[in-house]
C-alpha cells in the first residue's frame, strides 16, 4: 500500500508534507503533489501535515478520487523534480 495525493491538492501545494517525508518520495508539477508509490514507505508522515486532508492510504482513497492512484504513479515519474 502507498500514500496518495488526491483532488484537495490541487492548486494548493503547501508543500508542508514534503518535508516530513523520510525518502523524499513526492514529486510536483504546476498542478499538485505526487507521491512516487514505488518510493512511498507508507509511514503517513504526510497525512497530518496536509492542510487540505488530501492525502490517503491508498485502501483509503473515497471512491471519486480512485483515479488519483494511477494519477500519482504516472505523473510521479514524469515531473520535472523526479529528475533532480
Amino acid at each position: 500500500m502507498t500514500m496518495v495525493v488526491t483532488q484537495p491538492c490541487i492548486g494548493c501545494k503547501d508543500k508542508a508534507c514534503l518535508v516530513v517525508c523520510p525518502v523524499e518520495c513526492f514529486h510536483e508539477d504546476e498542478t499538485m503533489v505526487y507521491i512516487d508509490p514505488d518510493e512511498c514507505i507508507d509511514c503517513g508522515a504526510c497525512v497530518p501535515e496536509c492542510p487540505t486532508e488530501a492525502i490517503f492510504y491508498e485502501d483509503d482513497v473515497p471512491e471519486q478520487w480512485h483515479r488519483f492512484i494511477e494519477l500519482n504513479a504516472t505523473k510521479a515519474k514524469e515531473c520535472p523534480s523526479a529528475h533532480d
